[in-house]
Protein backbone atom coordinates (compact mmCIF):
# COMPACT_ATOMS: atom_id res chain seq x y z
CA UNK A 1 0.00 0.00 0.00
CA UNK A 2 2.79 2.42 1.11
CA UNK A 3 4.53 1.96 -2.30
CA UNK A 4 1.76 2.63 -3.98
CA UNK A 5 1.27 5.78 -2.42
CA UNK A 6 4.48 6.85 -2.58
CA UNK A 7 4.53 5.98 -6.46
CA UNK A 8 1.31 8.24 -6.75
CA UNK A 9 2.89 11.19 -4.59
CA UNK A 10 6.24 11.15 -6.46
CA UNK A 11 5.55 9.66 -9.79
CA UNK A 12 4.15 12.74 -12.17
CA UNK A 13 1.57 11.76 -14.41
CA UNK A 14 1.40 11.90 -18.14
CA UNK A 15 -0.72 14.84 -17.92
CA UNK A 16 1.40 16.77 -15.91
CA UNK A 17 4.01 17.00 -18.08
CA UNK A 18 2.89 18.15 -20.39
CA UNK A 19 2.89 22.43 -20.82
CA UNK A 20 0.97 24.46 -17.86
CA UNK A 21 0.63 27.11 -20.22
CA UNK A 22 -2.31 24.27 -21.73
CA UNK A 23 -4.54 26.13 -18.24
CA UNK A 24 -3.54 29.38 -19.66
CA UNK A 25 -4.82 28.82 -23.28
CA UNK A 26 -8.42 27.81 -21.38
CA UNK A 27 -8.44 30.25 -18.95
CA UNK A 28 -7.88 32.91 -22.03
CA UNK A 29 -10.57 31.64 -23.90
CA UNK A 30 -12.81 31.56 -20.87
CA UNK A 31 -12.35 34.79 -20.88
CA UNK A 32 -12.90 36.09 -23.62
CA UNK A 33 -16.57 33.88 -23.67
CA UNK A 34 -16.95 35.60 -20.57
CA UNK A 35 -16.79 39.00 -22.13
CA UNK A 36 -18.78 38.13 -25.63
CA UNK A 37 -21.56 36.67 -23.45
CA UNK A 38 -21.46 40.34 -20.88
CA UNK A 39 -22.39 42.01 -24.52
CA UNK A 40 -25.62 39.85 -24.95
CA UNK A 41 -27.24 39.40 -21.57
CA UNK A 42 -29.29 42.23 -20.26
CA UNK A 43 -28.23 44.03 -16.91
CA UNK A 44 -29.90 41.78 -14.20
CA UNK A 45 -28.53 38.69 -16.05
CA UNK A 46 -24.95 40.19 -16.28
CA UNK A 47 -25.45 40.64 -12.30
CA UNK A 48 -26.40 37.00 -11.94
CA UNK A 49 -23.11 35.78 -13.87
CA UNK A 50 -20.79 38.02 -12.13
CA UNK A 51 -22.85 36.46 -8.39
CA UNK A 52 -21.59 32.86 -10.41
CA UNK A 53 -18.14 33.76 -10.81
CA UNK A 54 -18.15 34.73 -6.93
CA UNK A 55 -19.39 31.75 -5.73
CA UNK A 56 -16.86 29.97 -8.06
CA UNK A 57 -13.99 31.31 -5.98
CA UNK A 58 -15.40 29.67 -2.97
CA UNK A 59 -16.43 26.58 -4.27
CA UNK A 60 -13.24 25.80 -6.05
CA UNK A 61 -11.66 26.36 -3.00
CA UNK A 62 -13.87 24.13 -1.09
CA UNK A 63 -13.49 21.55 -3.78
CA UNK A 64 -9.62 20.73 -2.75
CA UNK A 65 -10.26 20.97 0.67
CA UNK A 66 -13.45 18.83 0.98
CA UNK A 67 -12.89 16.41 -2.21
CA UNK A 68 -9.38 16.73 -2.58
CA UNK A 69 -8.12 16.22 0.81
CA UNK A 70 -11.46 14.79 2.65
CA UNK A 71 -11.77 17.69 4.99
CA UNK A 72 -15.27 18.63 5.98
CA UNK A 73 -15.72 22.49 6.60
CA UNK A 74 -19.67 23.75 7.49
CA UNK A 75 -17.70 26.95 8.50
CA UNK A 76 -16.80 28.45 5.15
CA UNK A 77 -19.74 31.38 5.04
CA UNK A 78 -17.89 32.47 7.90
CA UNK A 79 -14.86 32.75 6.20
CA UNK A 80 -16.93 34.59 3.14
CA UNK A 81 -17.71 37.16 5.89
CA UNK A 82 -14.58 37.43 7.22
CA UNK A 83 -13.20 38.51 3.46
CA UNK A 84 -16.02 40.76 2.75
CA UNK A 85 -15.90 42.81 6.20
CA UNK A 86 -11.94 43.18 5.64
CA UNK A 87 -13.08 44.74 2.09
CA UNK A 88 -15.47 46.83 3.39
CA UNK A 89 -13.69 48.20 6.33
CA UNK A 90 -10.58 48.90 4.02
CA UNK A 91 -12.72 50.32 1.49
CA UNK A 92 -14.16 53.07 3.90
CA UNK A 93 -10.37 54.37 4.54
CA UNK A 94 -9.48 54.58 1.01
CA UNK A 95 -12.29 55.82 -0.24
CA UNK A 96 -12.64 58.46 -3.18
CA UNK A 97 -8.19 57.53 -4.18
CA UNK A 98 -9.23 55.68 -7.15
CA UNK A 99 -9.70 52.01 -8.82
CA UNK A 100 -6.52 51.19 -7.35
CA UNK A 101 -7.99 50.82 -3.94
CA UNK A 102 -10.23 48.19 -4.64
CA UNK A 103 -7.10 45.72 -5.73
CA UNK A 104 -5.36 47.15 -2.18
CA UNK A 105 -8.83 46.28 -0.37
CA UNK A 106 -9.37 42.71 -2.08
CA UNK A 107 -5.64 41.87 -1.80
CA UNK A 108 -6.46 43.03 2.16
CA UNK A 109 -9.32 40.17 2.15
CA UNK A 110 -7.32 37.52 1.09
CA UNK A 111 -4.50 37.95 3.41
CA UNK A 112 -6.90 38.36 6.34
CA UNK A 113 -9.01 35.62 5.43
CA UNK A 114 -5.78 33.46 5.07
CA UNK A 115 -4.60 33.81 8.16
CA UNK A 116 -7.69 32.97 9.94
CA UNK A 117 -7.77 29.80 7.78
CA UNK A 118 -4.72 28.96 8.95
CA UNK A 119 -5.42 29.15 12.33
CA UNK A 120 -8.40 27.04 11.99
CA UNK A 121 -6.65 24.76 10.12
CA UNK A 122 -3.70 24.11 12.72
CA UNK A 123 -6.67 22.66 14.98
CA UNK A 124 -8.53 21.20 12.17
CA UNK A 125 -5.16 19.19 11.46
CA UNK A 126 -5.93 17.44 14.37
CA UNK A 127 -9.60 16.75 14.12
CA UNK A 128 -11.09 14.44 12.58
CA UNK A 129 -14.86 13.25 11.39
CA UNK A 130 -17.91 14.79 13.03
CA UNK A 131 -14.92 16.91 16.12
CA UNK A 132 -13.76 18.37 12.73
CA UNK A 133 -17.06 19.36 11.57
CA UNK A 134 -18.21 20.46 15.12
CA UNK A 135 -15.06 22.93 14.91
CA UNK A 136 -15.86 24.58 11.23
CA UNK A 137 -19.60 24.56 12.73
CA UNK A 138 -18.86 26.46 15.63
CA UNK A 139 -16.70 29.14 13.40
CA UNK A 140 -19.75 29.58 11.07
CA UNK A 141 -21.95 30.90 14.21
CA UNK A 142 -19.26 32.44 16.12
CA UNK A 143 -18.24 34.92 13.12
CA UNK A 144 -21.78 36.60 12.59
CA UNK A 145 -22.42 36.48 16.23
CA UNK A 146 -19.28 38.55 16.58
CA UNK A 147 -20.26 41.39 13.63
CA UNK A 148 -23.56 41.67 15.25
CA UNK A 149 -21.96 41.92 18.51
CA UNK A 150 -19.46 44.95 18.42
CA UNK A 151 -21.69 47.86 17.34
CA UNK A 152 -19.18 50.46 16.96
CA UNK A 153 -17.10 48.64 14.52
CA UNK A 154 -19.37 46.10 12.55
CA UNK A 155 -22.60 48.70 12.84
CA UNK A 156 -24.14 45.44 14.17
CA UNK A 157 -27.10 43.83 12.15
CA UNK A 158 -27.49 46.60 9.57
CA UNK A 159 -24.00 46.02 8.68
CA UNK A 160 -21.30 48.25 6.77
CA UNK A 161 -21.83 49.76 3.56
CA UNK A 162 -18.96 49.00 0.81
CA UNK A 163 -17.88 51.91 -1.30
CA UNK A 164 -16.82 51.01 -4.97
CA UNK A 165 -15.42 53.63 -7.81
CA UNK A 166 -17.65 53.37 -11.16
CA UNK A 167 -16.10 51.84 -14.19
CA UNK A 168 -12.83 53.51 -15.52
CA UNK A 169 -13.50 56.18 -17.85
CA UNK A 170 -11.75 54.71 -20.54
CA UNK A 171 -14.38 51.97 -20.99
CA UNK A 172 -16.92 54.91 -21.58
CA UNK A 173 -19.36 57.15 -19.54
CA UNK A 174 -22.27 54.63 -20.56
CA UNK A 175 -20.89 51.63 -19.69
CA UNK A 176 -22.93 48.96 -17.65
CA UNK A 177 -22.03 49.06 -13.99
CA UNK A 178 -23.19 45.36 -13.79
CA UNK A 179 -21.17 44.18 -17.16
CA UNK A 180 -18.06 45.81 -14.93
CA UNK A 181 -18.89 43.71 -11.86
CA UNK A 182 -19.31 40.44 -14.07
CA UNK A 183 -15.63 41.52 -15.41
CA UNK A 184 -14.31 42.02 -12.08
CA UNK A 185 -16.10 38.66 -10.70
CA UNK A 186 -14.67 37.02 -13.11
CA UNK A 187 -11.44 37.90 -13.53
CA UNK A 188 -11.46 37.17 -9.94
CA UNK A 189 -12.79 33.38 -10.62
CA UNK A 190 -10.66 32.68 -13.72
CA UNK A 191 -7.37 33.27 -11.25
CA UNK A 192 -8.41 31.27 -8.92
CA UNK A 193 -9.30 28.37 -11.16
CA UNK A 194 -5.87 28.49 -12.92
CA UNK A 195 -4.12 28.43 -9.75
CA UNK A 196 -6.09 25.59 -8.14
CA UNK A 197 -5.97 23.96 -11.61
CA UNK A 198 -2.35 24.23 -11.68
CA UNK A 199 -1.48 23.01 -7.95
CA UNK A 200 -4.01 20.05 -8.11
CA UNK A 201 -2.45 18.91 -10.78
CA UNK A 202 0.92 19.08 -9.43
CA UNK A 203 2.71 17.40 -6.39
CA UNK A 204 0.82 19.69 -3.82
CA UNK A 205 -2.25 18.31 -5.50
CA UNK A 206 -0.53 14.38 -5.20
CA UNK A 207 -0.17 14.73 -1.42
CA UNK A 208 -3.63 15.70 -0.70
CA UNK A 209 -5.17 13.13 -2.57
CA UNK A 210 -2.58 10.68 -1.08
CA UNK A 211 -3.47 11.91 2.14
CA UNK A 212 -7.27 11.69 1.65
CA UNK A 213 -7.00 7.89 0.37
CA UNK A 214 -5.02 6.80 3.36
CA UNK A 215 -3.17 8.87 5.84
CA UNK A 216 -1.04 6.20 7.01
CA UNK A 217 0.76 5.39 3.58
CA UNK A 218 0.70 8.90 3.18
CA UNK A 219 3.02 9.30 6.01
CA UNK A 220 4.94 6.54 5.52
CA UNK A 221 5.62 7.67 1.73
CA UNK A 222 6.80 11.02 3.11
CA UNK A 223 3.90 13.31 2.89
CA UNK A 224 3.86 15.42 6.30
CA UNK A 225 0.00 14.72 6.69
CA UNK A 226 -0.43 17.80 9.35
CA UNK A 227 1.11 20.35 7.16
CA UNK A 228 -0.33 19.01 3.99
CA UNK A 229 -3.50 19.39 5.74
CA UNK A 230 -2.80 22.63 6.78
CA UNK A 231 -2.22 24.34 3.50
CA UNK A 232 -5.03 22.82 2.00
CA UNK A 233 -7.38 25.08 4.47
CA UNK A 234 -5.03 27.96 3.54
CA UNK A 235 -5.92 27.75 0.07
CA UNK A 236 -9.42 27.11 0.24
CA UNK A 237 -9.72 29.87 2.62
CA UNK A 238 -7.73 32.41 0.45
CA UNK A 239 -10.65 31.56 -2.33
CA UNK A 240 -13.24 32.28 0.72
CA UNK A 241 -12.29 35.64 1.16
CA UNK A 242 -11.98 36.00 -2.41
CA UNK A 243 -15.40 34.98 -2.69
CA UNK A 244 -16.69 37.00 0.15
CA UNK A 245 -14.91 40.18 -1.25
CA UNK A 246 -16.54 39.76 -4.68
CA UNK A 247 -19.41 38.96 -2.80
CA UNK A 248 -19.20 42.03 -0.82
CA UNK A 249 -18.33 44.47 -3.92
CA UNK A 250 -21.28 43.02 -5.77
CA UNK A 251 -24.24 43.83 -3.32
CA UNK A 252 -22.20 47.14 -2.32
CA UNK A 253 -22.99 46.34 1.25
CA UNK A 254 -21.83 43.56 3.95
CA UNK A 255 -24.15 42.49 7.14
CA UNK A 256 -24.28 39.05 9.26
CA UNK A 257 -27.62 38.15 7.53
CA UNK A 258 -26.18 37.91 4.39
CA UNK A 259 -23.75 35.12 5.33
CA UNK A 260 -26.12 33.21 7.48
CA UNK A 261 -25.54 29.48 8.97
CA UNK A 262 -27.35 27.81 5.84
CA UNK A 263 -24.82 29.65 3.00
CA UNK A 264 -21.96 27.14 4.57
CA UNK A 265 -24.48 24.38 4.16
CA UNK A 266 -25.82 25.20 0.46
CA UNK A 267 -21.84 25.62 -0.12
CA UNK A 268 -21.07 22.20 0.69
CA UNK A 269 -24.05 20.54 -0.70
CA UNK A 270 -23.23 22.37 -3.98
CA UNK A 271 -19.93 20.75 -4.41
CA UNK A 272 -21.16 17.67 -3.71
CA UNK A 273 -24.14 18.23 -6.49
CA UNK A 274 -21.68 19.27 -8.82
CA UNK A 275 -19.43 16.73 -8.50
CA UNK A 276 -16.79 16.62 -5.46
CA UNK A 277 -13.11 16.26 -6.36
CA UNK A 278 -13.93 17.95 -9.29
CA UNK A 279 -13.20 21.78 -10.54
CA UNK A 280 -15.42 21.11 -13.15
CA UNK A 281 -17.85 20.24 -10.23
CA UNK A 282 -17.43 23.73 -8.70
CA UNK A 283 -18.51 25.57 -11.28
CA UNK A 284 -21.63 23.31 -11.44
CA UNK A 285 -22.00 24.00 -8.11
CA UNK A 286 -21.66 27.25 -8.05
CA UNK A 287 -24.07 27.67 -11.19
CA UNK A 288 -26.62 26.21 -8.83
CA UNK A 289 -26.16 28.13 -6.07
CA UNK A 290 -27.91 31.20 -8.07
CA UNK A 291 -29.97 28.81 -10.31
CA UNK A 292 -31.94 27.19 -7.33
CA UNK A 293 -32.56 30.49 -5.55
CA UNK A 294 -33.84 32.37 -8.37
CA UNK A 295 -35.87 28.91 -9.12
CA UNK A 296 -37.75 29.69 -6.14
CA UNK A 297 -38.48 33.22 -6.34
CA UNK A 298 -39.90 32.39 -9.58
CA UNK A 299 -41.92 29.69 -7.93
CA UNK A 300 -43.72 31.86 -5.09
CA UNK A 301 -44.20 34.05 -7.59
CA UNK A 302 -46.40 32.22 -9.33
CA UNK A 303 -48.81 30.81 -6.81
CA UNK A 304 -51.14 33.05 -5.02
CA UNK A 305 -50.23 33.23 -1.72
CA UNK A 306 -50.04 36.18 1.04
CA UNK A 307 -46.47 38.02 1.14
CA UNK A 308 -45.73 36.63 4.45
CA UNK A 309 -46.12 33.25 3.04
CA UNK A 310 -44.21 34.24 0.16
CA UNK A 311 -41.40 35.83 2.87
CA UNK A 312 -41.36 32.39 4.65
CA UNK A 313 -41.13 30.09 1.54
CA UNK A 314 -38.09 32.05 -0.08
CA UNK A 315 -36.59 31.28 3.42
CA UNK A 316 -37.12 27.56 3.12
CA UNK A 317 -37.93 26.51 -0.42
CA UNK A 318 -34.27 27.03 -1.12
CA UNK A 319 -33.14 24.32 1.60
CA UNK A 320 -35.33 22.10 0.56
CA UNK A 321 -34.65 22.37 -3.56
CA UNK A 322 -31.37 22.02 -2.56
CA UNK A 323 -32.05 18.77 -0.64
CA UNK A 324 -34.17 17.51 -3.63
CA UNK A 325 -31.60 17.88 -6.52
CA UNK A 326 -28.46 16.61 -3.69
CA UNK A 327 -31.12 13.16 -3.41
CA UNK A 328 -32.04 12.88 -6.91
CA UNK A 329 -28.46 13.82 -8.46
CA UNK A 330 -26.93 11.20 -5.96
CA UNK A 331 -29.36 8.47 -7.26
CA UNK A 332 -28.91 9.63 -10.75
CA UNK A 333 -25.07 10.26 -11.25
CA UNK A 334 -23.30 9.45 -7.49
CA UNK A 335 -19.76 11.25 -8.88
CA UNK A 336 -21.91 14.51 -9.52
CA UNK A 337 -23.11 16.42 -12.37
CA UNK A 338 -19.30 16.71 -13.64
CA UNK A 339 -19.18 13.01 -14.17
CA UNK A 340 -22.06 12.71 -16.43
CA UNK A 341 -20.39 12.54 -20.16
CA UNK A 342 -22.20 11.75 -22.93
CA UNK A 343 -21.21 8.85 -24.77
CA UNK A 344 -21.16 7.97 -28.37
CA UNK A 345 -21.90 5.08 -30.03
CA UNK A 346 -19.56 4.07 -32.90
CA UNK A 347 -21.36 3.44 -36.23
CA UNK A 348 -20.53 0.14 -37.35
CA UNK A 349 -18.93 0.45 -41.14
Amino acid sequence: MSATVAERVTTPRKTETRPRSRYLLWTVIAAVLIVALTYVLPPFRNYQLATVGAYLCVTAGLTVLTGLNGQLSLGHGALMATGAYTVAMVQEQLSGRGQWTLLVSVIAAILVTTVAGGIVGLAAARLRGPYLAGLTLAVAVVVPAITSTFDKTFNSDQGLSVYVDPPPLALGATFPYERWQAWLSWAGALLTMLVLATLVRGRFGRSLRAVRDDEAAARIAGVSVARTQVLAFVVSAACAGLGGALFAVLAQSVSPGAFPLSLSLFLVMAIVIGGLGSLAGAVWGAVLLVALPALTHSVTDSINVSPAVAQRLEGNLPLALFGITLVVVMLAAPGGIASLKPTYRRRKA
